[in-house]
């Protein structure tokens, strides 16, 4: 298959690392849908993405964060576009600074949980089906590092979150070993922003956007964990054709 062939979905590709994401894939010719509960950010992203591109993305108002949701917003999806060849899932939130644990609430823990785990889980659920038995296909998994350590005091429940998440996408690879799609993951332990807000050290939003591209394209690894620690990575990921 062509990248024109080609559909890819970029679950939360409305946020700072899907729209770069998103805009990488549609600059290499890929067709691309996202899914967005914000009918506003879903503008945003299409006056984001190049114009000549723009044609060759659909965005679809739904949630994903639910079964019944996800179920839903998948039927939509197919209808729009006929299939999807690839996933990429960027779920969940960048920051999360609530306080110390004994100052929250078991519905802040489960805020968390939920925007973090479950809505990974749930869509997982209702996509990966569409693409596990073909070696055509991918899946492939953003996730921070903030679920290895603790990033400074009071970001103890993104830690837990992002940890769970981390766990999850383990939980895959070693329960389906010989899926036929190809099943990675991108590790980013530092900051992303966008070109207007990057802070030394942080990645650029659409340079990690045209890394996680390029590697959706090649389709030449499975059941990878590339860990991305600093703008330098990038570049392996990039230009390392064996990777």
């Amino acid at each position: 298959m062509s990248s024109a062939d080609r559909v890819v979905l970029v679950l939360g590709g409305a946020g700072t690392v899907g729209s770069g994401v998103v805009k990488a894939l549609l600059d290499k010719g890929f067709k691309v849908a996202v899914i967005s509960r914000d009918s506003g950010r879903l503008d945003t992203l299409s006056s984001f993405v190049s114009p000549n591109t723009k044609d060759n993305l659909t965005t679809i108002v739904g949630n994903v964060g639910s079964e019944d949701g996800a179920e839903q917003a998948k039927q939509q999806v197919l209808k729009a576009v006929g299939k999807i060849t690839d996933v990429v899932s960027s779920m969940g939130f960048s920051w999360w600074q609530g306080g110390p644990p004994h100052t929250q609430t078991l519905k802040d823990l489960h805020w968390v949980i939920d925007c973090l785990l479950y809505s990974t889980f749930v869509s997982w659920k209702a996509f990966f089906p569409l693409v596990r038995d073909d070696p055509n296909c991918t899946y492939t998994f953003i996730t921070g590092g903030a679920g290895e350590k603790l990033l400074m005091p009071g970001t103890g429940f993104l830690t837990v979150g992002a940890a769970s998440t981390l766990a999850f996408c383990q939980v895959l690879r070693e329960e389906y070993p010989n899926v036929a799609c190809k099943l990675n993951q991108v590790r980013i332990d530092t900051g992303v922003a966008s070109s207007e807000r990057l802070a030394p050290g942080f990645l650029n939003h659409l340079e990690l956007g045209q890394a996680v591209a390029a590697l959706v394209e090649r389709r030449s690894t499975s059941h990878s964990i590339f860990n991305i620690n600093c703008p330098e990575d990038l570049k392996t990921v990039l230009f390392d054709q064996h990777v």
